[in-house]
């Protein structure tokens, strides 16, 4: 037995080591300096390699860019590079709930989202030296990462972004995959603009809404009051365009659920990416039943 776990300790720790790690600075100026993990395939065939952007979750006030290394690795492990970005924590200190200022949530999008412009376009601009296939870039993200997946998708980058511009003309990722995340605006997901979308969210989550609703509960008088449009009502966006998209819900589940995809449903994520690359149609909703006595009574489905 003691000679079985060596071995499979061995084989794990081979496995990683068969992945290749490169933190780099994507953006720097006088008081800034941003870095990303790349995770990249060891053994590169003559084909360039697909590049998913990764964003963490923590409400724009924490989290780091290392907690999803498993992600990475697995990815890498896969055919895929994976950089996993840090980006301005705005909202660091400052209140993100209700009793924020609306204009203040706003403007730590905005700048998150920037920041993952910046590092899309940096590594574009090195893609020779990593051997990254810019037609094939796919972005990801978890809660707060999620938001900035959604947004650097969908907003105007020429109104939006906040510093040098330099992503390509007409750029668009190849798909997103977004852990319990919301859009501001569901009419920015157009039928030119869509892109194929993989999708987790808990039916019951107060926190990001599961439809369209405010972010964390707020009540219409709260300073904080937004109205985001979660991963439900996106879904049927994408269905009424008749673009691809996957969603999974998990009946009555909150929040506990953003980071599913990175952790326990990351073959579903390499499925998608490479339905994705072999130009493959689809649409499906995956309905998790809830564990708890009673589902979402809002959503027939969960009954």
């Amino acid at each position: 037995m003691k000679k079985i776990l060596l071995l499979f300790i061995a084989l794990t720790f081979n496995n990683i080591q068969a992945q290749e790690v490169k933190t780099l600075t994507y953006f720097q100026n006088d008081t800034l300096k941003l870095d990303l993990d790349l995770y990249l395939p060891k053994k590169k065939s003559n084909e360039k390699i697909p590049l998913i952007m990764f964003a963490f979750g923590g409400g724009f006030s924490g989290g780091e860019r290392t907690s999803e290394k498993n992600f990475g690795m697995f990815m890498a492990e896969n055919g895929y590079a994976v950089a996993s970005i840090s980006y301005s924590l705005y909202m660091k200190g400052k209140d993100f709930g209700c009793k924020g200022t609306l204009t203040e949530k706003i403007k730590a999008i905005q700048i998150g989202v920037s920041d993952m412009w910046q590092a899309t376009s940096y590594l574009i601009e090195n893609a020779d030296k990593y051997d990254l296939d810019t037609s094939k870039i796919f972005i990801s993200g978890i809660s707060a990462g999620a938001e900035i997946g959604f947004h650097a998708s969908f907003w105007d980058y020429k109104l939006m972004n906040l510093y040098k511009s330099n992503l390509p003309e007409n750029f668009k990722y190849k798909g997103f995959i977004g852990g319990s995340g919301a859009i501001q605006d569901i009419n920015l997901i157009t039928k030119e603009k869509a892109i194929p979308m993989l999708l987790a969210h808990g039916s019951n989550d107060d926190t990001v809404p599961y439809s369209a609703g405010s972010h964390r509960s707020c009540p219409t008088n709260a300073s904080g009051w937004l109205i985001l449009f979660g991963s439900y009502a996106v879904y049927n966006q994408m269905q009424d365009l008749h673009k691809d998209v996957e969603l999974i819900t998990f009946c009555g589940g909150g929040h506990e659920f953003s980071g599913y995809l990175f952790h326990d449903g990351q073959q579903y994520v390499l499925d998608f990416t490479n339905d994705v690359l072999k130009g493959k149609k689809f649409e499906s909703h995956l309905i998790v039943p809830s564990k708890k006595e009673k589902g979402s009574g809002k959503y027939l489905f969960c009954d």
